[in-house]
């Protein structure tokens, strides 16, 4: 006890080394900022940087990125302070596209996708910022356009071909979305490309194929979780409660961080009526989500 007691305090004090070193190193700001809570005092700590001439670009985006949902006008004021210092950075522009369009600061978001792709015409990232913006204000014809664009660029990049998949499935061009997605099989794997094309086939209500798609993927690989899920909720939507508890079990075992399975298996036997299920369901999620208490009382609410 002893040993470990001193240990303890050792670890602490090292800790501590920081708060008593001369504080004219950006690096020490930043370390001390993000072991603070509270925005408030983060402002205090990282709003110097912009006068800071040891600060770069770099430091200066991570205290914005730091400060962004807190003190977003502080954010951005840093974010500015490290074009000046470094005006050719792709990273900063997309930065202050994102600061400016929680502030609904459309010109300023416009003009700082417009050059984060001048700076870097090749790069994907200024059209798939700009197509989530789309979607967050219910654009789905322009997020698609912009995802079009983005895998122009990086067509062999297997996040955007499911993200311009899904976008095309979306706007009910499915058999166009199994084409691309079957592009990605070497990037995705064989399981991850059935639980895709498993979707394409759920958005076109076609539920028998999709539950044999992702019945395909868990036999490929069966630790995939959210192959398990998907099965379980295709499983349910073609009359087979069995098999859908069975699923969503497996797919809680395979990743028990995640209160998705079991909260979708409470809505689904409250939509059966199975009260008693449901009702150990709602305690097995009580006892390991206890700090969502408030997410699990919703899904498993009473039929």
């Amino acid at each position: 006890m002893r040993s470990a007691l001193i240990a303890c305090l050792v670890a602490f004090a090292i800790h501590l080394i920081p708060l008593f070193l001369p504080r004219n190193m950006p690096e020490q700001e930043l370390a001390i900022a993000k072991a603070m809570p509270d925005a408030t005092k983060r402002v205090e700590v990282l709003k110097p940087l912009k006068e800071n001439p040891k600060a770069t670009g770099a430091n200066l985006r991570e205290a914005a990125e730091l400060l962004r949902e807190g003190s977003p006008m502080d954010a951005y004021e840093l974010a500015r302070e490290a074009e000046k210092r470094e005006p050719g950075e792709v990273e900063t522009q997309l930065l202050l596209a994102r600061i400016c369009h929680g502030q609904r600061m459309n010109r300023c978001e416009e003009e700082s996708l417009t050059r984060a792709r001048e700076l870097a015409p090749g790069d994907p990232r200024a059209d798939l910022l700009r197509a989530d913006f789309q979607e967050k204000n219910g654009d789905l014809k322009g997020a698609l356009e912009s995802v079009e664009r983005a895998y122009g660029k990086a067509e062999g990049n297997a996040g955007v071909g499911v993200r311009y998949a899904r976008l095309l499935s979306a706007a009910g061009r499915g058999d166009e979305a199994i084409e691309v997605l079957k592009k990605q099989e070497r990037s995705l794997g064989r399981a991850r490309l059935l639980v895709e094309e498993g979707l394409v086939r759920e958005e076109q209500g076609r539920m028998k194929e999709a539950r044999e798609l992702f019945a395909r993927a868990v036999e490929e690989d069966p630790k995939l979780a959210m192959g398990y899920y998907h099965l379980g909720v295709a499983a349910f939507a073609v009359g087979d409660m069995e098999g859908a508890e069975e699923a969503l079990r497996e797919a809680d075992r395979l990743d028990m961080s995640d209160m998705k399975p079991l909260a979708t298996l409470c809505e689904l036997q409250r939509r059966a009526g199975r009260t008693e299920q449901l009702t150990v369901t709602r305690m097995d999620l009580e006892r390991r989500f206890p700090e969502r208490m408030e997410a699990v009382r919703s899904a498993c609410r009473a039929p």
